[in-house]
């Protein structure tokens, strides 16, 4: 008898709990069934998966940019290119170059307006690398960088990583590799933003702090 009412009690608090809690998994956010790896296991990751051609990412961009600005210093920030064809591919290889030449901070914004204000394919070098000569890249350095292994092989690791969050679409924003959300799971990017937050404090106190 006592112990049936233990049980009775543990579960009680179990429902009441989940009653109390705002976001539920399955619905606001999923848990992806394998973790993945962050690059600093010592903060926590929020990963947003994106495509340059990708209409809502373009929208989602300044809203992105003006919440990750004000992050807490326990919170670090990825960006994580999509892809399921080669103009994905072609794409990624923009955003790594970039990166790899120290350009992104300022390119970023300027890669999505050719696309969505200039509509630009940028799927031929003829047309990405003049968006590198403005910032004074010669087209020996993109050629040698855009072309180069290290930046092919960070290609397929994002292909890889989209594939273990098991991403459905763009943006999605994906939380210290344990959770993703996206606008078509919260219904506004706004939203999506507040699930990130609810899952950063999840994470924070899974951590102790």
């Amino acid at each position: 008898m006592f112990r049936w009412l233990i049980l009775v009690v543990v579960t009680m608090m179990s429902v009441s709990a989940m009653a109390q809690e705002p976001y539920i998994a399955g619905k606001d956010y999923m848990v992806i069934d394998t973790p993945v790896r962050t690059v600093d296991p010592t903060k926590i990751e929020v990963t947003e998966v994106f495509w340059y051609g990708c209409g809502h990412c373009y929208t989602f961009l300044p809203l992105f940019h003006s919440w990750a600005e004000k992050r807490p210093e326990d919170v670090s920030i990825q960006y994580s290119p999509a892809m399921w064809n080669n103009k994905m591919k072609t794409h990624a290889q923009i955003f790594y170059t970039a990166k790899a030449l120290d350009l992104l901070d300022v390119m970023n914004s300027e890669i999505f307006d050719a696309m969505h204000l200039q509509k630009k394919g940028l799927l031929k070098t003829a047309e990405i690398y003049p968006l590198f000569a403005k910032h004074g890249v010669s087209q020996a350095i993109f050629d040698k960088t855009f072309d180069s292994f290290g930046i092919k092989s960070q290609v397929q690791q994002a292909d890889a990583r989209a594939r273990g969050y098991g991403i459905t679409g763009t943006p999605e924003l994906i939380i210290n590799g344990k959770y993703r959300t996206s606008a078509s799971l919260t219904g506004s990017h706004e939203k999506m933003l507040q699930v990130t937050e609810y899952l950063i404090e999840k994470e924070r106190k899974a951590k102790g702090g």
